[in-house]
């Protein structure tokens, strides 16, 4: 090719991690095959990284050009669910800023034979919960140096464990509601302990009060309690999910109110988003989310304006508190009798199914999920870029 000839611009290599460890297994499978449905392959070649239930990770294969249709990541994630030995081939991440990417692992045995992978330009994480949003794929993808969607290891460490994030909203000004905190293993320790619990926490958050894992999305293990004895059948749902755990006072059938927050250092809020789900449940459960057919939104939320500049200007405040990056979504509450609003959580990673919040807030912001999912990519690599100007030595 001559000089004169302009030279075609390389594709961005996407690593699409998707599964992962944690309850919210099944949700990642369906928020991956959107994205890949939405992303650019004119612009972007994939890299799809299955990790199984177990934790293995699995190359899925490269995907580029047009789909004649959409890639169906259950049915990729199907042979290695059903038995964690089917796989003969894993991928392996690797720490190193010097490879930039992965490793592929072939055969079993004393010798197995290591292959270096492409270098991958940005991994794009669609992981729910544990293993995935709580800080852990961050660290791993800091050392490695590579960029990543999403908001860091503080932010996402911290948003995850609803404690930690309400103690830094309070600290901010933000309103939450009444709240108590404790460990499974006090909890467990005895009959005693147990009573002793029940009445701190009566105390506390009175009832009736919801009962969450501090470090769980999806309101996976939530449950709502009316007196003692579901207080504590509670407790022990919901100690099944993590070591932490939190009673919250309740609101009575309280509106739901979300945002979704795109940006770095100077994030920008999405039109208010409201959730209406059957009329007969107590809480907008993992259930509702995913396969209810009632469950309906009002995108934009009806509401007044003074109250939709409020909380857009709170989401941003809490946005900047826990100091997220790339995306969030801010979830919240209003009291129907008193009007009130309440911050409820984050979501450092949140849902990008079909019928997720955070993408259709944004289609009715005006950009549609393929260009969010550019301008994603895009505050992934300026971030990058901008800590990469920190100097390591003195």
């Amino acid at each position: 090719m001559s000089e004169q000839e302009p030279q075609s611009k390389k594709k961005l290599r996407v690593g699409i991690v998707f599964g992962g460890r944690s309850a919210e297994h099944e949700v990642s499978l369906t928020s991956a095959r959107a994205v890949l449905a939405a992303l650019d392959l004119e612009k972007y070649d994939a890299s799809l990284i299955g990790i199984t239930r177990e934790g293995r990770w699995l190359p899925l294969g490269e995907v580029s050009g047009q789909l004649a249709s959409p890639v169906d990541t259950r049915a990729l994630m199907a042979p290695y669910e059903a038995s964690s030995e089917s796989a003969t081939t894993y991928a392996a991440p690797l720490p190193d800023p010097a490879v930039h990417g992965l490793a592929r692992i072939s055969g079993t045995g004393a010798a197995p034979q290591l292959q270096f992978e492409a270098p991958l330009d940005v991994i794009f994480p669609v992981l729910h919960g544990p293993y995935g949003e709580d800080g852990t794929m961050q660290g791993l993808l800091e050392l490695a140096n590579i960029p990543y969607v999403g908001p860091g290891v503080l932010a996402s460490s911290v948003g995850m464990d609803k404690v930690m994030a309400r103690r830094v909203f309070k600290e901010s000004g933000l309103p939450v509601l009444d709240f108590f905190e404790l460990k499974r293993k006090d909890w467990e320790k005895s009959a005693e302990s147990r009573q002793a619990l029940l009445d701190k926490i009566e105390a506390a958050t009175g009832y009736p009060c919801f009962v969450k894992p501090v470090n769980m999305g999806s309101s996976v293990g939530v449950s709502k309690a009316s007196d003692r004895a579901e207080l504590a059948e509670a407790l022990d749902s919901a100690s099944r999910y993590d070591r932490k755990l939190m009673v919250e006072r309740a609101l009575n059938r309280p509106r739901e109110l979300e945002i979704a927050v795109l940006g770095n250092d100077d994030p920008v809020a999405s039109v208010v988003g409201e959730l209406h789900f059957n009329k007969e449940a107590e809480f907008y459960s993992y259930t509702a989310k995913y396969y209810d057919t009632e469950v309906g939104f009002s995108i934009p939320a009806e509401i007044p304006a003074e109250l939709s500049d409020r909380l857009r200007k709170m989401a941003l405040e809490a946005y900047l508190a826990l100091d997220c990056a790339g995306m969030t979504r801010v979830d919240f509450f209003q009291d129907r009798e008193s009007g009130e609003i309440y911050l409820n959580e984050v979501n450092t990673i949140p849902g990008f199914t079909p019928v997720s919040m955070y993408p259709l807030m944004w289609e009715k912001s005006g950009l549609t999920y393929t260009a969010l999912l550019d301008k994603l990519i895009e505050l992934a690599l300026e971030r990058h870029a901008d800590k990469n100007r920190n100097e390591m030595k003195p």
